[in-house]
């Protein structure tokens, strides 16, 4: 009921929104009278304003076309390497004419990025992307919006999150280097733990930033919600069917929506003084400051649906068992060992003013990958930076990104990587 409410209200809004859309371009075109009176720019702002306060706003783009490589313009292609009813594995393929850079490109290490299911598109690690792809060649898990994908699909639950984890990395090969932001960092560490255990070839190393793994530690206002409410309460209150002007209809969700109205719970005061600073932005004509503000909420007000059984998994088995830290959760009848992981090196990175993984979160998985030599482990992190400063903007690019980059490049083929039984014989 909650859903179709909520679609019945958008169609109710979408024309209001396209109308404040209009009178915003008709106070700033010079050919109307009115663009030239002394309250035009502070009307066109109120509009503009309203417009992207009603409006529905959809998936984004990586739109990345290009990197600067050696002060050399690389050409990129978007290509889509594998395709889930859930998931699809894009790879961002690099293109030269010039010889030296085109050799370059085909020795840089393979780094497979995934991106958290948990709200927002795969295009929110678009700077994840564009900096690594100045040294890497890079694949991302690009999730589909659940309400997409229709009920002939099946469900999707973290057991099979783990099981596309694995096709990935089996996909791309073991010399890969995989790279999980925030949510995905415990199924990650489930699939290579399995992997490891089933004795295959696991990559060669693991970045875990900013993500769940022990969720006792340091809570935050995510994790004392999931903590604090019952399994049958989130499966009662958050839980809807997907209206019937979707591909998915009927299928069991957490919408999007409702992910979105979270995110601006924590922080209202936030939100509503950047929506005024943008105002202000567009009365004083600050187009820079304006355009920054546009593609962040572009992004952020961007939202995908999540499968119910997905969620609830996620709720029960991170935040509430714990099961990951305790040693009892299995995927598909097989025990999770972390322990076992013994040729795949671990970087942890956690953000100093994080307010969604606390401290220490991130940095458990070291006491749970006790196969790993010290020598193989490290863990930095980020001064200054909220959970989003570890992954995009300054902070990502100055002082998280080259101490991936050189991890990783310790640990890529012919490095010295350490070595050690794949297979547990106890």
């Amino acid at each position: 009921m909650v859903y179709d409410w909520y679609e019945s209200q958008r169609a109710m809004l979408s024309p209001l929104a396209e109308f404040a859309q209009a009178a915003s371009k008709f106070y700033t075109n010079p050919l109307w009278p009115l663009s030239q009176t002394p309250t035009a720019q502070r009307m066109s702002a109120s509009y503009e304003l309203m417009h992207r306060l009603l409006k529905s706003y959809e998936k984004p783009s990586f739109d990345i076309t290009s990197v600067q490589i050696d002060g050399r313009e690389v050409a990129i292609q978007e290509r889509v390497a594998v395709s889930k009813p859930f998931c699809r594995l894009l790879r961002f393929k690099r293109f030269s004419d010039d010889p030296k850079i085109l050799d370059r490109l085909k020795t840089e290490p393979t780094v497979l990025i995934v991106a958290p299911l948990s709200g927002h598109h795969a295009t929110l690690l678009r700077d994840t992307v564009r900096t690594m792809l100045q040294d890497h060649k890079v694949f991302i898990t690009d999730w589909v919006d659940a309400r997409m994908v229709p009920t002939e699909q099946g469900s999707f639950s973290l057991d099979d999150y783990v099981a596309y984890i694995q096709e990935f990395i089996r996909h791309i090969g073991p010399d890969v280097h995989v790279i999980s932001v925030c949510q995905p960092t415990v199924p990650v560490l489930a699939a290579i733990s399995l992997m490891a255990s089933a004795g295959e070839p696991t990559p060669r190393t693991m970045v875990m930033m900013g993500g769940p793994i022990d969720a006792r530690k340091s809570p935050t206002a995510v994790n004392n919600l999931a903590m604090n409410k019952s399994h049958e309460w989130f499966e009662s209150n958050v839980i809807y069917r997907v209206p019937v002007n979707y591909p998915g209809a009927g299928r069991r969700v957490y919408p999007g929506f409702l992910q979105h109205t979270g995110f601006i719970a924590m922080n209202p005061d936030r939100h509503m003084k950047s929506h005024y600073d943008f105002f202000l932005d567009l009365v004083r004509g600050d187009d820079d400051d304006a355009d920054a503000h546009r593609r962040f909420y572009d992004e952020y007000n961007a939202v995908l649906d999540m499968d119910a059984d997905y969620y609830l998994d996620t709720i029960h088995l991170v935040f509430q068992e714990f099961a990951l830290v305790t040693g009892t959760w299995t995927v598909n009848g097989e025990l999770v060992r972390p322990q076992d992981i013994h040729s795949t090196a671990l970087m942890t990175i956690e953000g100093e003013l994080d307010d969604i993984s606390g401290a220490g979160q991130t940095q458990a998985a070291h006491d749970l990958c006790t196969g790993i030599p010290a020598e193989d482990r490290t863990h930095y992190t980020v001064p200054g930076a909220g959970h989003y400063g570890i992954f995009a903007g300054r902070r990502w690019r100055e002082l998280a990104y080259p101490r991936v980059r050189d991890f990783i490049a310790a640990h890529r083929a012919g490095a010295g990587r350490s070595a050690a039984p794949r297979r547990r014989t106890a």
